[in-house]
């Protein structure tokens, strides 16, 4: 099978490994990085990821402070994060998360480039008319190459179809994401958002074209469980790994909420997903009752949260975002305390009315 250039074997121009734009610190990468965590196989792979990886949905558009981004995701670096995930639709506006990593990259991880795992989707609007979203080969090639082309690259680690799309057959898809591996322009392939027997499907599907269905990428937090409903067994089955996205239910399973929302929360963001209106009193009590099962755990409720994610064999890694470093060095610990307990699932349970 004839394939393109491999992210390893890409040019990058060694000026920009050299020196930092004007009025920048040099990044220097700590040298212990990879000695604070233990990497897991992306199902039956080859692959491994960071048992949390840093989502880039939030915080990185042009709407945020570039600075601010900059700091996260060197600190991640630093902190042993190699996953680095975005879509076309990051932002906003549409398309600048995917620009504002890609200077990141340029400016300070070039040289870092064959340690990260970049991955980005295509799937939800990106562009005016009838070929500017879903699931077409039309819509998702030409969009894997605008997102090339934001970020600097000439490959991507992971390429994703976004979401299941009901009107487009399965296998156009499958063709899509097949030809993004063969032309080089991807390493491996992902869904997000699929179904359980969608998902079964078009890894069948691909199986057959000799490349592999690498990754689902799912929401899933002990608000949103219906991934345990079939998906997960599906996974397991077919050797596809798991990654969860909003493990922390968009910061609802944080401390971040419970005295009110603050004004510089994604709850008090006209243009963010969270809303006011969920953060209920019946909603905070059973945060608070979560926060005492964490606390006798040694943990924050955000740390418990991940790791209650990252307990389930189908889920190789966990999805964060992160406003601040603080957030992210503290949300990183959730892999550094005990596994659970038989009577702590079931508390747990009996709290989310599961």
């Amino acid at each position: 099978m004839k394939r393109g250039k491999s992210a390893s074997s890409v040019k990058r121009p060694v000026a920009a490994r050299r020196a930092p734009p004007a009025g920048r610190d040099a990044f220097r990468a700590d040298a212990g990085r990879y000695g604070r965590t233990v990497y897991r196989a992306c199902g039956r792979s080859g692959l491994k990821l960071p048992p949390v990886s840093l989502g880039l949905w939030h915080n990185f558009g042009d709407v945020d402070r570039a600075a601010d981004g900059r700091r996260l995701v060197l600190r991640a670096f630093d902190l042993g994060v190699t996953h680095f995930d975005l879509a076309n639709n990051y932002g906003p506006p549409p398309g600048s998360a995917e620009r504002n990593f890609g200077r990141i990259l340029k400016a300070d991880l070039a040289s870092h480039r064959d340690e990260l795992i970049v991955s980005t989707k295509a799937g939800y609007r990106m562009w005016p008319g009838p070929y500017g979203e879903w699931g077409s080969r039309k819509y998702l090639l030409s969009s894997l190459d605008r997102s090339l082309e934001r970020l600097g690259l000439e490959c991507v680690d992971i390429f994703y179809s976004h979401r299941y799309d009901p009107e487009t057959p399965l296998e156009e898809t499958a063709s899509a994401l097949v030809q993004a591996v063969r032309s080089g322009k991807a390493l491996y392939a992902g869904i997000s958002n699929y179904p359980p027997g969608p998902t079964e499907a078009i890894a069948s599907m691909m199986r057959s074209e000799g490349v592999r269905l690498l990754i689902h990428q799912m929401k899933y937090s002990m608000f949103v469980r219906e991934p345990e409903s079939g998906l997960f067994a599906t996974l397991e089955s077919g050797g596809i790994g798991g990654i969860a996205f909003s493990p922390l239910a968009q910061g609802l399973l944080t401390d971040r909420y419970r005295s009110g929302i603050p004004p510089d929360s994604r709850a008090a963001k006209p243009h963010g997903f969270l809303q006011g209106s969920e953060i209920t009193a019946e909603r905070l009590g059973t945060i608070g009752a979560l926060n005492a099962v964490a606390q006798r755990r040694g943990q924050t409720l955000a740390q418990m949260a991940i790791a209650w994610v990252l307990r389930q064999p189908a889920v190789t890694s966990a999805l964060i975002g992160a406003s601040r470093v603080e957030q992210l060095e503290s949300n990183l610990k959730a892999i550094e305390h005990p596994a659970f307990g038989e009577e702590e699932l079931a508390e747990i349970d009996a709290i989310l009315g599961s």
